[in-house]
């Protein structure tokens, strides 16, 4: 069998695809690399913000559904995205520049041997940055090269998602016998899992909790999680997979930039299977990556209508000058 490679996105709900825009380009300093509409809801934007390419493995992807509520966090949710940085001193510039731009957050912890700061935007979306100090495993992606954060200190992808379930002993077997994790440690009601090269790249941090309410989906939450696969071929492996254990799957997707598999792996857990490439790059060059509105072939004659429907919103950073901020 060919197994998952890693984390390849995460993507959550915002209330303002602007302060969305603004948090990730000028606070956290990724790159915005796709500015595009939801596939399946075309009035609602769709924002990928990445590494420097656009690396899978490296994107935090959000939308902005039009009038959804405040989203309720609780057990039965992703509950938390990690982003990774190069080292532990990587974290000490991220408080001073936390306390700064006035950004919560709740200082630097260690969990599982690893160095982390966990914090909040504007919606109580929740983050947490985790050190590679010392860590091998899935390589990281490329710091946003002309971004406001200096390359030393800055984002290189998707480190561990959190999930909290209230069912541990279904989740660790789903975890284990179908998508071939391994839980490697504990510590309290977190357990870690791992799969193939490891490392933050490829973790999961499932916390079993009954005591907490269910979580409930809107804005500031995670709508689902994705793992990586190498191609369209290892894909149709887990279709086949997914459906041999009983999961209800979404069949074969294709969103154009990636490849794409869904599956409800566990009450309000949405798990998708994406492949590698073929990537952002295929509508825009590399220079000006999420500058225009990007449209799929299939909605590409919708162009004009689509463009009415979501509102402009300026996403041109090629032709601006960002000073590296050292605090």
């Amino acid at each position: 069998m060919n197994g998952i490679k890693g984390m390849h996105h995460v993507t959550a709900i915002t209330s303002s695809a602007e302060k969305n825009y603004e948090f990730f380009t000028y606070v956290l300093g990724m790159r915005l690399v796709k500015k595009t509409v939801n596939q399946d809801d075309i009035q609602t934007y769709h924002l990928f913000f990445a590494d420097d390419e656009g690396n899978a493995g490296t994107d935090m992807t959000f939308f902005d559904f039009p009038g959804i509520p405040k989203g309720v966090h609780g057990t039965n949710e992703i509950y938390k995205t990690s982003f990774r940085v190069p080292s532990d001193k990587a974290l000490d510039y991220w408080v001073k520049r936390f306390n700064r731009l006035d950004v919560k957050h709740s200082g630097i912890k260690k969990q599982f041997g690893v160095k982390t700061l966990s914090f909040v935007d504007f919606d109580d979306q929740q983050y947490q940055l985790v050190s590679d100090e010392n860590l091998d495993g899935v390589e990281a992606g490329i710091p946003w090269q002309k971004g406001p954060v200096p390359l030393e200190y800055a984002i290189t992808g998707l480190g561990p998602i959190h999930v909290r379930v209230d069912q541990f002993d279904y989740f660790k077997k789903m975890m284990e016998k179908v998508l071939l994790f391994k839980e490697i440690d504990q510590e309290g009601s977190l357990h870690l899992f791992e799969v193939e090269k490891g490392g933050n790249g490829a973790r999961v941090i499932v916390e079993y909790n009954t005591i907490l309410p269910q979580a409930r989906q809107g804005y500031g939450t995670v709508h689902h999680s994705a793992f990586r696969v190498e191609d369209r071929e290892v894909l149709e492996e887990w279709i086949d997979r997914m459906g041999k254990f009983g999961f209800r799957t979404s069949g074969y997707v294709n969103r154009y930039f990636f490849e794409s598999l869904y599956a409800n792996v566990a009450p309000q857990i949405l798990f998708e299977f994406a492949t590698d490439g073929p990537g952002f790059m295929g509508d825009e060059p590399y220079e000006t990556l999420g500058e225009k509105l990007s449209l799929p072939p299939f909605l590409e004659s919708k162009r004009e209508e689509i463009e009415k429907m979501v509102r402009p919103i300026d996403t041109i950073r090629s032709t601006k000058e960002f000073t590296k901020e050292y605090e």
